[in-house]
């Protein structure tokens, strides 16, 4: 079983669990439920911002522990003030060390629209994103069926919550559907783990034009974000970059100010 398969084998025994011991009924009288989320869309379309949705994340399945002592709101609150576009956080527990308060925290501080970074199969999981205060959901195309994927962006769509498709190769653009709102690229081989921003560049080229696109993994540098641009990415998704620093909060000012 590769890491994929293991993480959403996880995920659906997961989310079995969670959900028979929180109704939807209890989700849906969660305080963040009646908030009205923020344009993701928006947020990156804006030319006075990075155009950076940056990510906080614990540890990762490839490099194990990332930062153990960098607190969520202290993070968050630092690249709000150093030019984020967006936030993203990791909700995943086994893999990448999140939890649902960790967004429900970020929310609690940040006005910026904030992305949820989890393996999403399920409905109860969609639900579960707008109760915790996020703004948008990602869906990964190689987890998901067509219509799977259609049903899940729907839904979101249907609770205000915006569409992020995650896509890895040419093949899983075919499942792009009218409720995406925003197609990123993982410059990351799902089976090998190796990062490639040619990617994104070649994957540019066949993203049909309506969609901002954004790329995901392995920008590390102000030229990447510049041949990026290029490219028309609109939006980019870094994490590592900036957490494995001792100092997130400065290395993510100090590579905004390094991109202009």
């Amino acid at each position: 079983m590769n890491i994929l398969a293991d993480i959403i084998a996880n995920k659906i025994e997961e989310v079995k669990l969670v959900s028979e011991r929180i109704p939807l009924a209890d989700l849906k009288r969660k305080d963040y439920f009646s908030r009205s989320p923020v344009s993701l869309s928006d947020y990156l379309l804006d030319t006075n911002k990075s155009g950076i949705i940056a990510e906080y994340k614990r540890k990762s399945p490839s490099k194990g522990e990332i930062n153990k002592a960098a607190t969520v709101a202290e993070v968050t609150q630092g690249y709000s003030r150093s030019g984020a576009s967006a936030l993203s956080v990791l909700t995943d527990n086994k893999y990448f060390g999140g939890s649902l308060s960790d967004l429900s925290e970020a929310r609690k501080y940040n006005n910026l629209p904030l992305l949820r970074k989890d393996f999403i199969i399920s409905e109860y999981q969609v639900f579960e994103s707008k109760a915790i205060g996020a703004d948008a959901v990602l869906l990964i195309a190689a987890v998901l069926e067509s219509n799977r994927l259609r049903d899940l962006a729907r839904l979101a769509q249907s609770l205000g919550l915006e569409v992020l498709m995650e896509i890895h190769n040419a093949t899983e653009l075919e499942k792009v559907n009218g409720y995406v709102d925003i197609i990123g690229v993982n410059n990351r081989n799902l089976d090998t783990f190796i990062v490639d921003l040619n990617t994104s560049i070649e994957l540019a080229k066949i993203i049909p034009g309506d969609f901002i696109r954004i790329s995901e993994s392995g920008i590390s540098s102000p030229e990447s974000i510049a041949l990026l641009r290029k490219s028309g990415y609109k939006g980019f998704l870094i994490g590592e970059r900036f957490m494995t620093s001792d100092d997130p909060v400065k290395a993510f000012s100090d590579f905004v100010k390094s991109i202009g």
